[in-house]
């Protein structure tokens, strides 16, 4: 009896160590998207965004504006310290296909080092603002090492998009294709919850996105 007990005990102890090895979740993620927030931080919409994802599992990445980094440090270490990570949105918003070089140089360059100075790290990826871009801003991205990040699709929460069109703009994604959703609008807020029921629901998680190719894969 005694050998008997013993080896259901090792075979118990094999199976815990097997299942505490195997996340749960990992079968349930057969593709990753890239969920972005633009425009933040700040202390008015930042918190309640971070409460909502880590409620509803979810992860994203924040391109956070140069000045508000500087403005609002707490809040990129809060972004951080939920799991998220950071990216660079520029210092000031601007139309940078209007910029001269060394303008836009300005603009990535304070950008990446307000977001550091406040604990953010160095950022990796880059957002134009408005999706704008040409040689000139993707030569100073390079400059600084940056991936240039647009969207795949658009959620449309920054032109008062409804929580249902915002939450079906989320289910068009397939993996590795990114949203762009802002922090500030009330709507994105209020849909978290349920953008996470539809993806979930799909088999699909929340992932990081790649510096190497700009497309969201799972996390590192």
């Amino acid at each position: 009896m005694r050998a008997w007990s013993t080896l259901l005990a090792t075979a118990a102890i094999a199976v815990a160590s097997a299942v505490a090895v195997t996340p749960a979740q990992a079968a349930t993620c057969n593709g990753y998207v890239g969920l972005t927030f633009d425009d933040g931080p700040s202390n008015a919409h930042t918190p309640a965004i971070l409460n909502a994802l880590r409620q509803n599992g979810l992860r994203a990445t924040m391109f956070n504006e140069g000045q508000y980094a500087a403005a609002y440090p707490a809040q990129v270490r809060a972004e951080v310290s939920a799991g998220m990570w950071v990216g660079n949105h520029s210092y000031t918003h601007p139309h940078l296909t209007q910029l001269s070089q060394a303008q836009v140089d300005s603009e990535i360059s304070r950008t990446q080092q307000a977001i550091a100075a406040a604990g953010g790290g160095t950022p990796r990826l880059f957002r134009p603002p408005y999706g704008e871009t040409n040689a000139t801003v993707q030569s100073v991205e390079s400059k600084y090492g940056l991936r240039q990040i647009i969207w795949d699709v658009d959620s449309g929460d920054w032109n008062n998009a409804s929580v249902d069109a915002i939450v079906a703009a989320n289910a068009r994604l397939t993996n590795g294709q990114v949203i762009l959703m802002h922090e500030w609008p009330a709507n994105t807020l209020s849909a978290i919850p349920r953008i996470a029921q539809t993806l979930a629901g799909r088999g699909l998680c929340a992932g990081m996105i790649s510096p190497q190719t700009g497309r969201a894969v799972a996390p590192g």
